[in-house]
C-alpha cells in the first residue's frame, strides 16, 4: 500500500462519516461539495471534511483508492457510499437515513 493510501485510510477511519470534498464543511468550494454538506447538516450528522484542494496527493489518491472519478466522496464507517448524485438520490429516497441508522449514526428527528 502506498503512503497516500495509508493517509486516506487514516482519514476514513478517523470518524464515522468522512467526506473528501473541495473546501471545508464551513466553506465548501464547489456546488457538489456544498450539496453534500447541506444534506448531512440537515440530517444533523457530524462529519469530517477532508479538503482535497489543500493536498494534490490526496485529491488524486482518493480517486484511485475508491475507483470513483469525482469529488466529493462520502464514507460511512469506512465504507465508500458514493458522490453527490448518489448521496442526493439516497437522501431523497430515505436510503441515506436508513444506511446511517443501520450503522449506528443518529440523524435528527426533523429529518426522519
Amino acid at each position: 500500500m502506498t503512503d497516500v493510501n495509508t493517509r486516506i485510510e487514516t482519514e476514513i477511519k478517523s470518524q464515522d462519516v468522512v467526506v473528501f470534498m473541495k473546501g471545508t464543511p464551513q466553506f465548501p468550494m464547489c456546488g457538489f461539495s456544498g450539496q453534500v454538506t447541506q444534506i448531512l447538516n440537515y440530517l444533523g450528522v457530524p462529519f469530517k471534511g477532508v479538503n482535497v484542494l489543500e493536498d494534490m496527493e490526496i485529491r488524486e489518491g482518493i480517486k484511485a483508492y475508491s475507483k470513483w472519478p469525482t469529488i466529493p466522496q462520502i464514507y460511512v464507517k469506512g465504507e465508500f457510499v458514493g458522490g453527490c448524485d448518489i448521496a442526493r438520490e439516497m437522501f431523497q429516497s430515505g436510503e441515506l437515513q436508513q444506511l446511517l441508522t443501520e450503522n449506528g449514526i443518529a440523524t435528527s428527528t426533523a429529518a426522519a
